[in-house]
């Protein structure tokens, strides 16, 4: 395989993407030429995923991809579930491959984007790296972290970009928490020193949703489902954690036991150091998922330091707007896209000067952005950027979500291995 082909685009990129740092999510915003030709891409699988969290961008984003095919396996009609969503015009030259081995034979398609059931991502995305493809798999990327090692050697051999689908780093309201967190001690909202940082995505559901969800397969669970995004911004804010305790089951006793439906992971770190005052002795990270909540907005962050507490309810917009759009165009063109509603704004209780207990707001005022996903997506395609999601740190969620299943089980609390 050549060289990645290096085609004139300017980027600005932010010079610390690093994932200790609490600055704000960003990736290079790709300004591309007129001549260059956009990025061929296949998508694998036109259900939900497909059709709301990459097919929209492909489109929305003509100067830099192509959508050149979809993977349907029995289309209703000429257009599939294409024509179906957003069209006859979205679907008006994409070709709709029936089956893998056609995907792999068609020389065009220079990207592929997998979006199939969570267990055959691993056998896909090799079997495309191997035939030369580039990738973006959704997450999770794999079953167990030795598949995913394995992938990005394979890719790293190629000379191939694989590229994990962690979108939430681009949810409004992280990016608008990870500013909050990046407060100076001295600042009147500051949080002071963290000692706990709770993450939780609750649901209230009380029957199955009869999908391949549900099914006892390799990498199914909310805990591979959910915990692959809440252990993923862990990472991005805190870094690897020293040690782990996890608590996983199937608490509400229906369809397979094996197939957990809620989690409690504790994720432990020696104390960050004190800003100012009071050093805590403990940081602990809490993330969650229950299946039986019942509350509307859910919670989603409850951070504590020693000056204040942050309190989040309510999730990032995109998905549900996504959902519903008429056309990919409205991703650019809504100015409401990605901007959560003021009665979902977090709220602060701090200490001022004298002791006492202030209340404020702390707005959301960074707007979600998963399109930046696929511009860096493509400006590393194209231009040999900096992935903005590193391969190996979505296989390092992946090891994590191994440890979590091993600490339920066995009902202990697991070491942490260092990074090898």
């Amino acid at each position: 395989m050549p060289p990645l082909p290096r085609i004139a685009i300017s980027l600005k990129r932010k010079a610390d993407m690093g994932r200790s740092s609490t600055s704000t999510v960003s990736s290079p915003a790709a300004s591309f030429d007129l001549d260059m030709a956009p990025i061929k891409t296949c998508v694998l699988g036109v259900g939900l995923g497909g059709l709301t969290f990459h097919i929209p961008f492909v489109l929305a984003l003509p100067h830099l991809f192509k959508l050149h095919a979809v993977m349907e396996r029995n289309p209703a009609g000429p257009g599939g579930k294409l024509q179906e969503r957003f069209g006859e015009e979205a679907a008006r030259g994409v070709i709709i491959h029936r089956n893998i081995d056609a995907v792999l034979a068609d020389p065009e398609i220079e990207l592929v984007v997998i979006s199939t059931p969570s267990e055959t991502h691993y056998e896909l995305a090799k079997k495309c790296l191997q035939a030369g493809k580039h990738v973006l798999v959704d997450k999770p990327v794999t079953a167990r972290f030795s598949q995913a090692q394995e992938l990005g050697q394979l890719a790293k051999s190629k000379n191939l970009v694989l590229y994990p689908f962690q979108n939430r780093r681009w949810d409004s309201d992280f990016l608008t928490l990870r500013k909050l967190l990046d407060l100076p001690a001295d600042h009147p909202q500051s949080l002071g020193t963290l000692y706990e940082f709770e993450s939780r995505f609750d649901r209230f559901r009380t029957e199955l949703k009869g999908t391949w969800k549900d099914l006892p397969l390799e990498a199914n669970g909310l805990t591979y489902d959910l915990a692959a995004h809440t252990i993923d911004q862990a990472l991005v804010l805190f870094g690897r954690p020293a040690k782990i305790t996890a608590m996983i089951e199937n608490i509400r006793g229906i369809g397979h036991k094996q197939v957990d439906d809620c989690f409690t992971i504790f994720l432990h770190y020696p104390p960050l150091k004190a800003v100012v005052g009071l050093q805590p002795q403990s940081f602990t990270v809490i993330l969650r998922a229950h299946i039986l909540s019942v509350r509307s907005p859910q919670v989603r962050y409850v951070v504590r330091g020693t000056h204040g507490t942050y309190i989040k309810f309510g999730v990032d917009v995109q998905e549900d707007q996504l959902k519903v759009i008429p056309s990919p165009a409205a991703i650019a063109q809504k100015s409401d896209y990605g901007v959560e509603p003021e009665d979902l704004w977090g709220t602060l209780e701090t200490l001022d000067a004298q002791g006492n207990v202030v209340k404020s707001i702390w707005p959301s005022t960074e707007r979600g952005t998963y399109v930046k996903l696929f511009e860096n997506l493509a400006a590393v395609i194209r231009e040999g950027a900096e992935q903005a999601v590193k391969w190996e740190e979505s296989a390092e969620v992946i090891e994590l979500i191994e440890l979590a299943y091993q600490s339920a089980r066995e009902e202990r609390t697991l070491a942490v291995p260092p990074r090898s």
